[in-house]
This record gives C-alpha cells, structure tokens and sequence, in this order.
C-alpha cells in the first residue's frame, strides 16, 4: 500500500509541474525573451519521479499471470468482450466525426497563412502549429464540444450489449432493486446533465483561453 502511495504522489507533483513548467517558460520567455524546452523536463518527471517512488517506497503493483486451477482460470484480471467492443465502436466513430471536425477547421484557414508561415522561414510544422491551428481552432471547438457530449450520450448504448455502464447500473440494477422509477430515472438524467456541463464548461473556458490569446 505504501508503495501506491507514494507512486501516486509522484504521479501527482509530475502532472502539477506539467502544469506549471509551460505557464512559467512563456512568463520568462516575455520577460527575458529566453525560451525554454519544457518537454525534456516534463518528460522527464513523469517518468523519473514515478520510477524514484517505485525504486525508494517498493514496487505499487505486481503482475500477475492467470492460472488454470480446476474448470476455470484463476488470477490476473479479466477484459470484458463487451468493453472492448463498445471502446472500439465509440473510439471508431466518435474518431470519424472530430477528423472531420478539425479538417474542416483547418480548411477554414485561408491558404495565404500557410504561405506567410513559409515567406517567415517557418517549417510545415511549425506554421501549422504557430498560425494555421490557433485560427481554426476558434471553427473547431463549437462542433468539438458536441461531438464530446454525444460521446457521453452514446456511451448508454452499452446497455445493448450487456456491459454495466452507467446507465445500466442506475436505470437497471437500481431501479430493480428500489422499484422507484421516477427518482432513479431523475437521478440518472442529473448526472448526465451534470457531466454535459461540466464538459461545456471546460470546452467553453479553453475557448475563452484561445480568444483571448489571438487577440492579444
């Protein structure tokens, strides 16, 4: 147990100071006009400071392999058919929609930016993330946005194929076990408003952040 602990901690302080390293590099970039290469080190917390707690604090976890004990296999863990195929369905699908949601931002993107990128000397990559998807980014987040809240609408269909998402678990198992339709079915729609705004708000924020970026 104290192996996770700590092993979590590390995880933890790794993914604050991924979080502040590029908020410190761009207020030191503007006030000394020195860049710097926030990757290595950020790389290099999320895989040191966890490896350090794991070597100080004791493995967190062990791998274990399934053994065939009697009519059935013992040990390991257990990867629901139903789990894989309802990640594949959505991730295939939902993925179908947002390429297209970003191509058509990108497009949305006058030609004559790539070619400004270019006359600066800029490299395609670099002209794509500097100019061309800062822009699109003000077409691309209204139709992400809901792309992301159809996808956790569309997750309900797991009740079709017999996996116990959410919905499974509060309109079936609870409300079989309680026998109260209607607050189980209110409860159920208030979590699933309450995940939708809670996706639009954080959709809506990181607008404001691109917004407010591009006109300053």
């Amino acid at each position: 147990r104290g192996g996770l602990d700590g092993f979590l901690i590390a995880i933890g302080i790794a993914l604050a100071a991924a979080i502040v390293l590029p908020i410190y590099a761009r207020h030191r970039l503007y006030q000394t006009g020195k860049p710097l290469l926030v990757w290595p080190i950020v790389l290099g917390l999320l895989v040191g400071l966890p490896l350090i707690a794991a070597l100080i604090a004791g493995r967190p976890f062990g791998l274990e392999m399934p053994v065939l004990r009697g009519f059935n296999f013992a040990g390991g863990s257990r990867l629901p058919p139903e789990f894989v195929a309802l990640t594949l369905a959505l991730s295939t699908y939902t993925a179908a929609f947002i390429a297209e949601v970003v191509r058509a931002g990108i497009l949305s993107v006058p030609k004559g930016q790539m070619e400004a990128g270019a006359s600066l000397g800029l490299s395609r990559g670099a002209t794509l993330r500097l100019i061309v998807i800062p822009q699109a980014l003000r077409v691309i987040l209204p139709p992400l946005t809901n792309q992301y809240l159809n996808l956790t609408k569309n997750s309900s269909l797991a009740v079709a194929i017999g996996y116990p998402d959410l919905f499974s678990v509060f309109a079936g198992t609870t409300l079989s076990q309680t026998g109260q339709a209607i607050e189980v079915i209110a409860i159920t729609m208030a979590v699933y408003l309450l995940i939708s705004l809670v996706t639009s708000a954080l959709m809506s924020l990181y607008s404001w952040r691109i917004a407010r970026t591009s006109q300053a």
